[in-house]
């Protein structure tokens, strides 16, 4: 499978990444900054560009067969490059008829508000308000695509390594615990094949 990534050069992204070329699928990923990206594979293929940028966000799904988007707000980017990148990344991949999205959200957006604890919906609504009104915007705009969309919602992250072990589910009794990263990538990777979960939103803890 030829999969492109966004989001590719830290957190979940960057996992998915590297598993993906593990598992011998070939990988397009679009980095704003490729001279600071520290890894190379004979399947990988980068694109230099800003998903903001609808060409670059073109050029990188050409040719796919999926998508998977990592986009996360950063203190170099605008406020809006979670939202409006990923609107970028779906008008391309209509445009292409590329079908099949996986993206990273947040446990706490939309309907999984009640499984976060009370700590952190004080958090939501203070520091990481504008974090969380993007992943509010970007989970309606992919739910009202029309593309294969499933939407991975992932509780508190950590450096961990990939272990298999984790919840997952669209019950609303999966509690925002600690997942790894590694762990994430392994789950949203499953979801570019798998159709249990298409047009649903499933969160792992």
């Amino acid at each position: 499978m030829k999969i492109a990534i966004f989001g590719g050069s830290r957190g979940v992204g960057r996992q998915a990444l590297a598993q993906a070329l593990e598992q011998g699928h070939d990988v397009q990923a679009l980095l704003r900054h490729p001279e600071s990206f520290d890894f190379t594979h004979p399947q990988l293929t980068i694109i230099q560009g800003d998903v903001l940028r609808p060409e670059d966000a073109a050029a990188t799904v050409a040719g796919v067969d999926a998508v998977v988007c990592s986009l996360g707000s950063t203190a170099d980017n605008p406020g809006n490059v979670v939202s409006q990148g990923t609107e970028n990344i779906m008008t391309a991949m209509q445009a292409a008829g590329v079908k099949r999205l996986v993206v990273v959200s947040s446990i706490g957006v939309g309907d999984s508000k009640d499984q976060v604890p009370l700590a952190f919906k004080m958090l939501m609504k203070t520091v990481l308000k504008s974090a969380m009104e993007e992943k509010e915007k970007q989970e309606a705009a992919v739910q009202a695509s029309g593309l294969d969309w499933v939407i991975v919602r992932p509780g508190g992250l950590t450096d961990g390594p990939r272990t298999g072990n984790y919840k997952f589910g669209v019950g609303k009794a999966i509690k925002a615990g600690q997942v790894s990263r590694a762990d994430v990538a392994d789950f949203v990777l499953k979801q570019l094949t798998d159709d249990t979960f298409l047009h649903q939103a499933p969160s792992i803890s």
